[in-house]
């Protein structure tokens, strides 16, 4: 009689469930993997970084922290910054031709966080760098990177890495310039951030490399420097120069080598920048400039510029150079009628941001 539960019967058996078991076994680690790979490297909620619109553009990448900073990167007309903020005061002029930008028409607004490469007086138009449609990818928590297209007459691609700190305002900016030529490349890193207007400059001196008798160099339009220049928005107290408004002409150049400066702005929000100087290296502006102002009147923009320049590099094909600016918004009371900055109190407040 034959036995339903004999040995050849259950060994059959057992083999129908292994199998059924093990395809659902495989199953159960195909979806785990799909999962964790979802939720890693294509994920778009990358801790502190999200793609936003901002204004009138679309796709931008926000970068917020636990201290309420926020920076918006934008890449549609040359790659800015275009918002950076903290607890909801803005730093920088945000022109009122942005929110104007359309994919499709010709205008190329150009305010709020710049970048550029120098020297002012030798680099070529550089559209594609300057205006054109830029590539933009977070990198992960609190970073992204913009990247350009190559520019053909200055043989440059522009790299822009951007981190911010988790729990301060802290913005790092590299700029890398990538050689895409067939021969060496010489240029150099230029700020040129539009803050708020109405702010206070204060510039740091360095009496061990001063070259300008005054402390700085004045430009009357493009063609005369002004090596002696004297105007009442400009005072040195201390070892500082304090730029106090719009002075008669807007740019102002200078030879400090401290590495930092700061722009008192009206909103309580001192803008510090701190970056590497190289006192023997050969800085390419046309009076060997390592910091410039671009301070006009109010009617005309309203915006203060803020420029630290890089030392001259040398790229090979192929190779890169970069700089790195280093931002930061922290609280500081903007002076009343008649009061003084406390110049010692901003310059402990950078000692501490360098700790």
């Amino acid at each position: 009689m034959h036995n339903p539960l004999s040995s050849a019967y259950l060994t059959k058996a057992d083999n129908i469930i292994s199998s059924k078991y093990l395809s659902m076994y495989k199953k159960n680690i195909i979806l785990l993997f799909f999962f964790l790979i979802g939720n890693t490297v294509f994920s778009d909620e990358i801790i502190g970084a999200k793609r936003i619109k901002f204004l009138n553009y679309p796709n931008c990448i926000e970068l917020k922290n636990s201290s309420n900073t926020v920076v918006v990167l934008g890449h549609h007309v040359g790659g800015r910054v275009l918002s950076y903020r903290q607890d909801g005061k803005e730093s920088l002029f945000i022109g009122p031709n942005e929110k104007e930008w359309q994919p499709d028409n010709n205008k190329k607004p150009s305010s709020a966080g710049r970048f550029d490469i120098g020297p002012e007086y030798l680099i070529p138009k550089r559209k594609e760098l300057w205006s054109g449609v830029w590539e933009s990818e977070i990198t992960g928590e609190r970073s992204a990177r913009l990247i350009s297209k190559v520019s053909q007459d200055a043989g440059i691609r522009l790299i822009r890495e951007f981190t911010l700190a988790e729990n301060s305002s802290h913005l790092i900016c590299t700029q890398i310039m990538q050689n895409e030529s067939s021969k060496i490349q010489r240029w150099c890193h230029w700020g040129r951030m539009f803050a708020i207007h109405g702010g206070i400059g204060i510039v740091p001196l360095t009496p061990n490399h001063k070259r300008f008798p005054n402390g700085y160099i004045m430009m009357r339009g493009r063609d005369e420097m002004l090596i002696l220049p004297e105007d009442p928005m400009i005072r040195k107290r201390g070892n500082y120069l304090e730029i106090l408004g719009p002075p008669s002409e807007p740019k102002l150049g200078f030879d400090s080598f401290a590495g930092w400066f700061a722009y008192q702005m009206p909103n309580d929000l001192a803008f510090i920048k701190t970056y590497k100087t190289f006192p023997n290296r050969l800085y390419g502006e046309i009076a060997g400039l390592t910091l410039s102002i671009w301070y006009p009147k109010k009617d005309w923009v309203r915006a203060c510029e803020l420029e630290p320049i890089g030392p001259m590099e040398e790229i090979k094909p192929g190779q890169n150079a970069s700089f790195t600016e280093n931002w930061y918004l922290i609280d500081n009371p903007y002076p009343n009628n008649n009061e003084l900055l406390d110049l010692s109190l901003i310059q402990s407040k950078v000692e501490k941001l360098n700790q």
